[in-house]
């Protein structure tokens, strides 16, 4: 018996006591299997969409000349840590990643009310136009199944950022199917760097060293249709990647890949973005909690004996902005509740992350009632649900 069917994903979990009245799940994930490119991709590009080929001990997907493990580091909930496995098959995934009912029914299990729903993103492909297309696939898929959730799900749409018209309309559209937020990659895109290999992480990074920055004025149409529209901004990845099919390299970039977001909000905050959009919320997703109020008093120092002769005239100290506009989500961070009054440490939301590597499900009120031993209850309200429905405008 191959080591994949020896192991069930989806065996039955018992509920568990809950410790918190309300949770609002900032983070949560969908992974539906490569079979629904060829439904949702514009109909000019569905003969090009990914299938998948079966084997005795792993899918393959095939997609423009290539032949891939499919990797389930996405998809480890249902598992115990000595069954993680970083490929085999579709069937080894907990489907409540991408059916609604088995999903609904998890988050009753686990004591999640409602969650803020985020993908895998775009294909992996060269070819501009498909690519671009399959933001909006992707896109739609989610928002269909958050739509059918009765109000306990809610979408943030991955949106590119090659060109700043189009991601207007695309929020604009996201925001008319019922979505919340949009996520965009850490660095905007360049697409005279665009290319095959690089093309899915970008979606998340971008071009670190790219012309373009989001502190330019170019990017202040996505700034204030953020705020027309009611939109939060979410970044999920900073200018590190997690190189997660290489067991030597995935926990020393995992350990170092959270921090690294502080290079997406440290420029907009210096360069006056916040003072320009004073309502704009943006949230560093899966960034942990722990590191921010250091960086909001770190800012603060260097910005008052350095502001002279740099010229930054923001209006605030630093600090300001991170209690102003900046959030953040985390999974497991006692430090980061710890320091949840420091400047900087105020808008903190927690996740389960499911069902990825990292989640806390089945465990969740499990984790929670760990984290918030002592905590006042005004406070783990904040945490849980408060802090998560102001950013993503739930109420």
């Amino acid at each position: 018996m191959a080591e994949a069917d020896a192991i069930d994903a989806n065996r039955e979990i018992a509920a568990k006591p809950r410790v918190a009245d309300l949770v609002v799940d900032a983070d949560v994930h969908v992974t539906p299997p490569p079979e629904f490119w060829a439904e949702y991709l514009s109909p000019q590009f569905r003969d090009l969409a990914p299938t998948i080929e079966h084997d005795e001990d792993c899918d393959w997907i095939l997609f423009e000349g290539t032949r891939k493990k499919h990797n389930l580091m996405q998809s480890q909930a249902g598992r115990k840590f000595d069954e993680f496995r970083n490929d085999g098959k579709v069937s080894d995934m907990r489907v409540g990643g991408w059916v609604l009912d088995k999903r609904l029914n998890d988050m009753d299990h686990d004591g999640i009310d409602q969650g803020v729903v985020f993908g895998g993103g775009p294909l992996q492909t060269g070819n501009m136009d498909l690519y671009l297309d399959s933001f909006e696939a992707f896109n739609r898929w989610q928002s269909d199944f958050c739509n059918a959730s009765s109000g306990r799900l809610f979408g943030a749409a991955f949106m590119p950022t090659v060109d700043v018209d189009q991601a207007v309309t695309m929020m604009k559209a996201a925001r008319k199917r019922g979505d919340v937020a949009v996520n965009m990659p850490a660095f905007p895109q360049s697409a005279e760097h665009f290319n095959r290999s690089d093309s899915l992480m970008q979606a998340l990074m971008g071009d670190p060293a790219g012309e373009r920055q989001y502190r330019d004025k170019e990017f202040d149409p996505i700034w204030k249709t953020a705020i027309d529209e009611n939109l939060a901004i979410t970044y999920h990845l900073g200018a590190k990647v997690v190189r997660y099919t290489d067991k030597t390299l995935f926990l020393p970039d995992l350990a170092v890949s959270k921090t690294p977001m502080l290079e997406i909000v440290a420029p907009m905050i210096f360069s006056g973005v916040f003072d320009r959009f004073p309502e704009l919320r943006v949230g560093l997703i899966e960034s942990g909690a722990g590191w921010m109020p250091w960086a909001a008093e770190y800012m603060d120092r260097i910005w008052h004996m350095q502001r002279h002769w740099t010229g930054c005239d923001i209006k605030h100290e630093p600090s300001y902005y991170f209690d102003q506009n900046v959030y953040c989500s985390f999974i497991s961070d006692k430090v980061g509740i710890a320091l949840r009054d420091f400047p900087g440490g105020k808008n903190i939301m927690w996740s389960s992350d499911y069902p990825h590597s990292e989640t806390t499900f089945p465990h969740s009120h499990e984790v929670i009632a760990d984290h918030f031993e002592g905590v006042p209850e005004k406070d783990k309200h904040w945490i849980l649900a408060g802090c998560a429905e102001k950013f993503y405008g739930l109420k």
